[in-house]
């Protein structure tokens, strides 16, 4: 004889989420390292064991160029020395946008909160653990995964350490002053924006984004919320 099947009524509970805008200025100047089409092409290359080839001339205007991230159309520099390159981009800087990923932004929030504990589970308190916060929100830009870069980039010339020490010149972007928009959707169950705030102002001061922020030794990338 056949039985009958207890029928339950499940109830979900709203997913109540709240959104809000962090205006972010820079405190010391952002330096923009993108990956290079020929950069990820070498990468990839020693990856499928193929034979290296000849070093090109450096080209260090072509090198300041790759290293931004473009919103506007970025120029096609094959076939043109750095000389030409260069007086394209003197053109063509100041009439430009550029972005900087945003997940950067992020990651500077949690490692800080982390590191100085205010992402540090503890039983019987309200406190978050790093891997709660990161689910409990989220970071976008103005153009999505890059946030709205306001500032002018310049060229800027570093010594670096490549494998085993040996020293390179690097050429990169720099915005000497810079401001972004960075805008959070969040879980109303789970964070406050009071706490989001404090994680971005921490990961402003102490970790910062871009190369040579102070999670890498350097002081370049640091931010605060206004």
């Amino acid at each position: 004889m056949a039985t009958e099947k207890a029928v339950h009524n499940v109830e979900i509970p709203d997913l109540r989420l709240g959104e809000f805008t962090l205006n972010i200025v820079g405190t010391s100047p952002l330096v923009s390292h993108s990956w290079s089409q020929k950069a990820k092409m070498e990468m990839l290359g020693k990856q499928l064991k193929k034979a290296a080839t000849a070093k090109e001339a450096r080209r260090p205007h072509v090198e300041f160029a790759e290293s931004l991230y473009w919103l506007t159309e970025k120029p096609d520099f094959n076939g043109l020395s750095d000389d030409e390159a260069g007086k394209i981009l003197a053109e063509i800087i100041p009439k430009s946008k550029f972005g900087f990923p945003v997940l950067a932004f992020k990651a500077a929030a949690l490692d800080a909160g982390f590191q100085q504990g205010a992402l540090v589970a503890k039983a019987g308190t309200n406190d978050l653990a790093k891997t709660t916060a990161r689910g409990a929100f989220f970071v976008s830009g103005e153009a999505g995964d890059l946030a709205v870069i306001d500032g002018t980039p310049t060229p800027r010339e570093d010594i670096a350490r490549i494998a085993k020490g040996t020293p390179e010149v690097r050429f990169r972007a720099e915005f000497k002053t810079w401001s972004t928009k960075l805008f959070i959707k969040y879980n109303e169950r789970v964070i406050t924006p009071s706490q989001i705030a404090n994680l971005f102002r921490l990961g402003g001061f102490s970790n910062g984004v871009g190369d040579w922020r102070p999670a890498k030794n350097g002081s370049f990338g640091t931010f605060e919320i206004r």
